[in-house]
């Protein structure tokens, strides 16, 4: 026989204080999964790194600069693919719209601008990337034209795109490998000379740490004058704290990754510095496809949360038809939203073919996977209505994380190809059951 159910006396249990925390804080549950999965990924991989190979390689600067990097392509295809799948819409094309691009702007700047700037011109990398973002922005926005206002779905559209836009990559060029590419633009991809260095990163740091400052003070100005609830200030002073911790261990992190011997040479003799016996440590720091993957997210946060065009989307995603009767232009914004969504999928064609030093047809081959997997694990959901910039930035991350470390512990392309498939399925399951709970 069970025991009785004591009667309630009508007041709830006290919450604990992790729960008060959070609730002090504000901080996003889901953001901290993500963030604790992240650390649980690198520590895993380090660990088995030390266990088989008798030192762990993934917790090094070396590797988490380089991770960085490789990251930033699918990180600004994720910020744009956010919009697409809040809006009920999926993109499929958007590693061979990266592809295409790169192979244009390949042909762009090494065949035809030299012969009218000459070789070497100090405008042929700007004019390359205009070039490239006009052509991804039309590309996408055709695809869009073609969802909004011939009603074709976005699943076949951007299904036949793949197809298109891959082949159209290798006819442009006949399948031949554009290289190498104005050397200007390829400091866009990263390496030594494509790095701000300690100065520089020390400054966005810094610069960094103001704006999270600014955004706390702000923000609490903001709740007053509106007359909403405001948060302790303890809670104020531990999310400063940990934001400008965060960045200023991520500066010190990347700073410690040095240039290459045989580059520091080359650097001292062309510049005349004596190298002492103990060698010349000069920093990497941020690399510029960090950069852009950073700025990327910075105005797509600000265009998905401080405009009109920013709450249409999540309108439309939460309900298309009361969004269409409320006034919203839906077929326009469908169309601007794939827009966006080429015009970042030719800015990742840009730092991936600079990173690469050359233009090939393959370039993007599989992207749209690791961007789609990016934005789910991210929090974007697939029923449409919910998604976050950040969050698809991490969800970038954390399968990077996945593909650069099953690599340094020597799993074939097979395996990953599975590991990969198979969190993609699991992050759509628990968006389905956070989902439900939420509900």
């Amino acid at each position: 026989m069970s025991d009785p159910i004591p009667p309630s006396n009508g007041q709830t249990p006290p919450a604990s204080p992790v729960a008060k925390f959070l609730r002090a804080t504000e901080i996003d549950t889901r953001l901290l999964g993500m963030i604790g999965a992240l650390v649980l990924i690198w520590i895993g991989f380090h660990l088995y790194g030390a266990l088989v190979n008798g030192f762990g390689a993934f917790l090094t600067p070396r590797n988490l600069w380089n991770l960085s990097v490789q990251t930033s392509s699918i990180g600004i295809m994720a910020t744009g693919m956010v919009l697409v799948i809040v809006t009920r819409h999926i993109d499929l094309s958007v590693g061979s719209v990266l592809g295409f691009t790169a192979m244009a702007m390949g042909l762009f700047q090494v065949r035809f601008l030299p012969e009218y700037l000459g070789l070497g011109s100090p405008l042929i990398w700007i004019l390359t990337i205009v070039f490239g973002l006009i052509l991804g922005a039309l590309i996408g926005a055709f695809q869009g034209w073609l969802v909004a206002y011939r009603g074709i779905p976005a699943f076949i559209v951007t299904l036949g795109g793949l197809l298109v836009w891959r082949g159209a990559a290798f006819l442009v060029a006949r399948g031949e490998t554009i290289s190498p590419v104005d050397e200007r633009f390829s400091l866009l991809g990263g390496g030594p000379y494509g790095s701000i260095g300690a100065t520089g990163t020390w400054i966005v740091g810094l610069i960094a740490c103001a704006g999270i400052i600014y955004l706390l003070v702000s923000g609490r100005a903001s709740r007053r004058s509106h007359m909403f609830a405001l948060r302790p200030i303890w809670a104020e002073v531990v999310l400063g704290t940990l934001g400008c911790g965060l960045v200023i261990g991520t500066v010190l992190l990347f700073n410690a990754y040095p240039w290459p011997r045989g580059i520091v040479r080359q650097y001292a003799e062309a510049n005349s510095i004596d190298v002492p016996e103990t060698g010349l440590f000069i920093s990497h720091g941020f690399a510029f496809p960090v950069l852009i993957l950073i700025t990327v997210g910075i105005i797509m946060t600000i265009v998905m949360t401080r405009t009109r065009f920013g709450r249409y989307v999540f309108a439309i995603g939460g309900n298309p038809e009361a969004a269409e009767l409320s006034g919203i232009n839906v077929r326009w914004v469908t169309v601007k939203i794939f827009a966006i969504m080429g015009m970042l999928a030719a800015l990742a064609g840009v730092v991936a073919s600079a990173r690469l030093n050359s233009a090939t047809n393959a370039l993007g081959t599989l992207d749209e996977l690791y961007v789609i997997a990016a934005a789910v694990i991210g929090g974007t959901s697939l029923a449409g209505g919910i998604g976050t910039i950040y969050g698809a930035i991490l969800g970038a991350l954390v399968m990077q994380s996945l593909k650069t470390g099953m690599v340094l512990i020597g799993f074939d392309a097979a395996i990953q190809q599975v590991v990969v498939g198979g969190v993609l399925v699991l992050a759509v399951y628990l968006d389905i059951l956070y989902r439900r709970k939420s509900n």
